[in-house]
Parts: C-alpha cells; structure tokens; sequence
C-alpha cells in the first residue's frame, strides 16, 4: 500500500503543467546565469566600491559618502557632461527618429530596389564605432578635411572651418556622425511595425478617398505607437550610454566641454584625460550609480508617461 501511495504522489507531483514550468526553468537557467555574473555582480561591485577610495593598488580605504558629496557639490565637470549629454540627446532626437520613420515609410515595400536601399541604410549601424569616428574626425578635419574642401568649392567659406575647436561645432558633429550610424535599425524597426498594420485599414481609407496624409496621421501613426514607444526607449538609453563616438571622435575636446556623461565617468576608471594620472576606481563607480540612477529615473518617467500608449489598438 505504501508503495502505491508513493507513487501516485509522485504522479501528482509531475503533473504537465509542473513539467512545463521545470523545463522552462532548464531552459532559462544559461541566460539568467550569465545576467547574474555579468550584470548583477558587475552592479553589485560598482556600489560597494563606490563607498572606498581605492586606485587598484594601494589598500581601499572606507570613506562612506565622501565619493557622492564630491560628485554632488565639488565636481561640477561631471554635471556639464550630463547637460551635455543631455543637449546631444534631444538634437539626435530630432534628426533621428523623423529621418527613420520617414524612410521606413517610403520604403515599405516589397520591390527590390527597397530592400537593396534598406540593406544601404542599414549597414552603417555594422559598422565599429571606431571606424566611424576616425573617418568623420578625417572628414571634418580642419585643414584637410573632406567637409571644408567642399565648402571651399562652392564658395561658401573663405577660410576653414575648425570643426573641433569650438564646442557646438564639435557637438554638431558628434551628433551628425551618431545620427548617420544609429538611423538604420531605428528605420528597421520602423518597418517591422508598418508592416504589422493591416493592409485591409488602408483599403477602407483608400475606398473613402483619404488622402495619403490624413492616413499617415489617422492610421500609420496611431497603429505605429507601440513600436514607436519601444524605439524611443531604447534611443534614450544608447544615447546616454554613448561614449565610445565621443572618445573617439573628440576626446571631450576642446578643454573637455564635448564631454558626455559616460565617458567623463570612463576616463576616471583608465586614468587619462580629465582624470589624474592614477585610476579613481572608488570615485568612477560612484558616478557610475549616479548615473545609472538618473537613467533608471528618465526611463521610468517615459515608461510611466507612456504607459497607454498604442494600448487602444
């Protein structure tokens, strides 16, 4: 009798619905294993040694708060960096998301010369951010640079223009060159949502004689909300995560007022521009969680403002 009774437990306990959810477990267990190593600790490592200072050779030293008051009341270039970055954002903003819906919608289609256009497009974002920000440091150079010698052929200039020696030239063109590497899979995005819409919509329109732009406005960007919510989510957040472009491109030059917030707090973990001469490893993860709070804080306004939109469809 025992026996049985252990084993129509046993049946009960491995139910299909059981069996699924341990078999969802196995099959998640890689992916949250490597989420916990490689973000959480990370996370995890930068708040405890945000309370030390601590340079990766001498002894860390506990100082409690002092990394954050130094952040908050003495370091105002760390501020600048975050306005900064702030000022790139909203420009990109501006040209990136229009620019990328505008082609998603004159390219939704299925003929060949569009998917050969989409390829084009696209292919810049492959691209390592490296080499984008040599080849626009060549083409603005201020001497050589393929940009002045253009303007200087049509007799718009009569002198050339130093590019990075001012900081809203120079921010100008750390955003044309974001812009031009980072439109493409924003277009892509745009495309898989347009071609998500019914087709039977335009039809009924096209039936009631609407014009191409009261359905663009009526239909396409009502019925484009949601995966517009989800593009302009993550533009936020790679655009404050930029820093490779800058590093690259200008080096927080001139006198560090290019500076964006993520590689100010960069050059205090490798010690060279801004920083001193010896790594601030308690100090920079500070300003990382600093940083990391005030991303938590601009995506959780955008998540909450926008929390209904495209609901309704």
């Amino acid at each position: 009798m025992n026996g049985i009774s252990r084993g129509k437990t046993t049946r009960k306990y491995f139910t299909p619905n059981r069996k699924d959810t341990m078999q969802a477990y196995f099959m998640l267990a890689p992916m949250l294993i490597g989420f916990a190593l490689f973000t959480i600790y990370p996370m995890l490592w930068l708040i405890q040694w945000s309370w030390f200072d601590y340079n990766g050779i001498s002894t860390p030293k506990f100082i409690g708060f002092d990394n954050y008051v130094r952040a908050f009341m003495r370091d105002s270039h760390y501020w600048q960096s975050l306005l900064n970055t702030s000022f790139i954002v909203v420009l990109k903003f501006v040209l990136e998301i229009p620019l990328a819906l505008f082609l998603a919608v004159v390219l939704n289609s299925n003929r060949k010369i569009n998917s050969l256009f989409r390829t084009i497009f696209f292919s810049p974002t492959i691209v390592s951010t490296a080499i984008v920000g040599i080849v626009f440091f060549l083409m603005f150079e201020p001497f050589q640079g393929a940009v002045n010698q253009l303007l200087k052929s049509a007799n718009l200039i009569d002198s050339p223009i130093n590019w990075f020696g001012d900081k809203w030239l120079a921010d100008i063109v750390i955003i044309v060159a974001s812009v031009w590497k980072g439109f493409g899979v924003n277009m892509i995005f745009f495309i898989m949502g347009l071609q998500n819409i019914p087709q039977d919509i335009y039809e009924c329109a096209d039936i009631d004689g609407v014009t191409k732009w009261k359905k663009f406005k009526s239909i396409t960007l009502p019925m484009l909300a949601s995966t517009g919510k989800v593009v302009m989510m993550l533009f936020i957040v790679n655009s404050i995560k930029m820093s490779d472009l800058v590093l690259v491109l200008t080096n927080g030059q001139p006198g560090g007022s290019t500076e964006v917030v993520m590689s100010y707090t960069f050059k205090f973990f490798f010690s060279y521009g801004a920083a001193d001469m010896i790594s601030q490893y308690g100090y920079s993860s500070a300003l990382a969680v600093i940083t990391a709070l005030i991303l938590s804080i601009v995506v959780g306004l955008y998540m909450t403002l926008t929390r209904n939109v495209g609901d309704h469809y």
